[in-house]
């Protein structure tokens, strides 16, 4: 049997300043195929080349990337500024739907990061343009210098909820995770639930309420290094299961409530 899919949510940019690209970070492949046991299918995200209703039947299940341009303000009620940075309006208009469609229909997905700010967004929820400048918030951004090993490094723990669901696929309540984001979550949308914190209270974990399907997102990057990441491995490992069930005609349970 096939192993199941996943469209990874592509980005755009222009290659050399110039020329127009629809990418995904190895990275994210290397964890779903190695660590999912899936093959990732990197989605061009513009509505005028796919379409939700196709990709929801072409897919399995799907991981909402990171990325460089941010959620449009607009999308959750408020005027941009020079502090939301770059946006990607094209994605907006294929993830925000994408993700509102796997919550009604059960069908996995994972949020990482600009992904993980897509679900509360999709969700009815808002954001932080720049966490850093309030009041007792670390700078969770990447390091401007240094080696790829050190910008991707365990920076911080992140707290989970007893009883919750990243409690029980991890098996602890604390992990430690790295943090190379700006913005971050202001107020949780319909049935986001907020599961794990920094050590500076900002969100870093959450899942869909009573959503039939597989409906975790976390604000940092497990897909570096997955294979050898104890907390990535757990994460990919059950999303790749989920998949596989999907693919298979299963649907599974709602997830736990906090």
């Amino acid at each position: 049997m096939p192993r199941p899919v996943i469209g990874i949510i592509g980005n755009f940019y222009l290659m050399n300043d110039e020329y127009p690209v629809h990418s995904g970070g190895r990275m994210n492949s290397e964890a779903i195929a190695w660590v999912a046991k899936a093959t990732p299918l990197i989605i061009p995200s513009d509505p005028d080349l796919v379409e939700v209703e196709d990709l929801l039947e072409i897919c399995d299940g799907f991981l909402f990337t990171g990325g460089r341009p941010n959620v449009h303000p607009e999308e959750y009620g408020e005027e941009p500024t020079e502090a939301h940075g770059a946006f990607d309006r094209e994605r907006d208009q294929i993830a925000l739907p994408l993700i509102r469609a796997c919550v009604d229909r059960g069908q996995p997905f994972l949020g990482v990061c600009r992904g993980f700010q897509e679900v509360n967004v999709a969700m009815g929820g808002t954001l932080h343009p720049e966490i850093r400048e309030l009041p007792g918030r670390m700078n969770h951004r990447m390091p401007p210098d240094g080696t790829l090993e050190e910008k991707f490094e365990l920076r911080h723990e992140v707290h989970f909820s007893k009883g919750g669901p990243f409690h029980e696929l991890m098996g602890e309540t604390t992990v430690m995770t790295n943090t190379l984001h700006g913005q971050g979550i202001k107020t949780c949308g319909a049935r986001v639930v907020i599961d794990g914190w920094a050590p500076d209270e900002t969100p870093e974990a959450i899942y869909i309420k009573d959503a039939p399907g597989f409906s975790l997102s976390v604000q940092w990057h497990p897909e570096y290094r997955a294979a050898e990441d104890p907390v990535s491995r757990k994460l990919f490992g059950a999303f790749g299961e989920a998949a596989a069930a999907w693919r298979d005609g299963a649907r599974p349970v709602a997830l736990k409530s906090a």
